[in-house]
C-alpha cells in the first residue's frame, strides 16, 4: 500500500539499518526486520496481543492455536492452515510440497552434518527455553532445498533463525566461527582504526542520522550483526555513509541524505513572488 504523505506531515515509519538487518517501524506499532536473504521477522506492540489473526498466529503467547483456521478451528497441518487463508476463494489450494531432502538425497547427510549446531553444546544455554527440535528440522529441509547454489546462504540463514529465537527469550548465543558461517565486520573498518566489531546480540537502538534521538518507538531484542562502537568526538553513526560522525546531514523527502555543506537540487524551478 502507497501511503500519500501531505503538507508538512512526516513518514508513518522508520527504515534504519540494526545490525545485518533492514528493519521498518511503523507509528502503528508494527516492527518487520528483514536480512536482506530470505528471514523475515514481524512484531508487534503488546496492545495488540490476542487481537490478530492470519498466517502469523494471534499473538496470545500459546503456541499450541498458532494454526487457527478463517473459519476459527485449530488443525494440525500447515498445508491446510494455510489454505484457509487464501485471499480469495477462487484461487487453487497450494498443494503439498515434496520433501526437499527425498527430492535432494545426496545432500541429506551434509545438511544434517552441518544443522547439528543447533543441536549441540553451542547452543545448550537455549535448548530449555527454545524447543531446537523444529529449527533443526527446518535448518535440513532448507540446506537440503538449496541445490543450485547458495547452500551456505541457506544453512546460516536458518541457525541464524533459531539464534535470534534464542535472543528473544533472553539467551545470548555467540555460535558464528571464522568456518561457520562467518561475518568479517573488519571490512567496514578505516585504516588503521577499529571501531566495528561483530556484537551476537547487537545494539537494539543506537544514536544514527536517521535516529539521532537514540530512542525507538518499539523494544526489539538485539539483532546480530557488525556495529560500531562511536568515539565521544563522532557520537552519531551515518546508515548511509557507514561511518561514524561528528555532524548529520539531512534526508530529503525522498528520504536521500545529504552531507553537510553538499548542494540539494531543487525539486522545481525558481519562482519570485
Amino acid at each position: 500500500k502507497v501511503v500519500q504523505r501531505g503538507p508538512g506531515r512526516g513518514l508513518p515509519y522508520k527504515v534504519r539499518y540494526t545490525g545485518i538487518y533492514l528493519t521498518v517501524e511503523t507509528q502503528s506499532g508494527v516492527l518487520l526486520s528483514w536480512d536482506r536473504k530470505t528471514s523475515v521477522f514481524i512484531r508487534l506492540r503488546q496492545d495488540y496481543k490476542g487481537r490478530v489473526c492470519g498466517l502469523c498466529g494471534n499473538f496470545d503467547d500459546k503456541g499450541v492455536n498458532d494454526f487457527t483456521t478463517r473459519s476459527q478451528s485449530v488443525v494440525g497441518s500447515a498445508l491446510e492452515f494455510g489454505n484457509s487463508w487464501k485471499f480469495s476463494p477462487s484461487c487453487p489450494d497450494a498443494p503439498a510440497p515434496r520433501d526437499p531432502c527425498t527430492a535432494n538425497p545426496y545432500r541429506k547427510s551434509w545438511s544434517q552434518k552441518q544443522c547439528s549446531i543447533i543441536n549441540s553444546a553451542t547452543f545448550a544455554a537455549c535448548h530449555s527455553q527454545v524447543d531446537p527440535t523444529k529449527y533443526y528440522e527446518a535448518c535440513v529441509g532448507d540446506a537440503c532445498a538449496c541445490d543450485l547454489g547458495g547452500d551456505c546462504e541457506c544453512l546460516c540463514t536458518a541457525v541464524a533463525a533459531y539464534a535470534q529465537a534464542c535472543r528473544d527469550v533472553g539467551v545470548c548465543v555467540s555460535w558464528r566461527t571464522p568456518d561457520i558461517c562467518p561475518l568479517f565486520c573488519d571490512y567496514y573498518n578505516r585504516e588503521g582504526q577499529c571501531e566495528w566489531h561483530y556484537q551476537p546480540c547487537g545494539a537494539p537502538c543506537m544514536r544514527t542520522c536517521r535516529n539521532p534521538s537514540g530512542h525507538c518507538q518499539m523494544d526489539l531484542p538485539g539483532l546480530e550483526g557488525c556495529y560500531p562502537r562511536c568515539p565521544p568526538s563522532e557520537p552519531f553513526f551515518s546508515e548511509d555513509q557507514m561511518k561514524c560522525v561528528a555532524q548529520c546531514g539531512c534526508y530529503d523527502e525522498d528520504g536521500n541524505y545529504h552531507d553537510v555543506g553538499a548542494r540539494v537540487p531543487a525539486a522545481e524551478n525558481c519562482q519570485s513572488w
